[in-house]
């Protein structure tokens, strides 16, 4: 089975240093449970981490260790979503003013930069790209 435990994770954005994780509470429930349950299994429980967004790479990889097997990562692919559209919009400002009239001329057309698929593609390779990192981080690359 799989529990959620809480071992100093929060959900939400924190500024750096105000959100301190104790994984070693994850191992000692390993052993706990355990010796509990008569478990030849160092790691009789999976855990899932919450609100893991935002954390230390030291601590996710002790939690790993510990018996994580699923980490949320919501807010930060949130984040990379928006910044892919925040990241478009300030490259190609001066071209989403008008329909017409950029720095390329005052009669060159603006569709290709306003079309609403070309902030969502940018949102989605900035989402790939963090997935990508966080698959990394989390042990999950070329292990099928």
């Amino acid at each position: 089975f799989t529990v959620a435990a809480a071992f100093g994770n929060v959900h939400g954005v924190y500024a750096p240093g105000n959100v301190k994780l104790d994984p070693e509470i994850l191992g000692n429930a390993q052993t706990f449970i355990a010796d509990k349950v008569s478990s030849s299994d160092a790691k009789p429980v999976s855990f899932v981490f919450h609100g893991g967004s935002g954390s230390d790479l030291k601590d996710i990889k002790q939690a790993i260790d510990y018996g994580v097997v699923k980490m949320n990562i919501d807010t930060d692919t949130q984040w990379s979503y928006w910044d892919g559209i925040r990241a478009y919009y300030k490259k190609y400002e001066p071209y989403l003013n008008s329909q017409i009239g950029n720095p390329d001329g005052a009669d060159k057309p603006n569709k290709k930069f306003y079309d609403p698929r070309m902030p969502v593609r940018s949102a989605e390779e900035t989402t790939v790209a963090r997935l990508g990192q966080c698959f990394s981080d989390l042990n999950c690359v070329d292990v099928f």
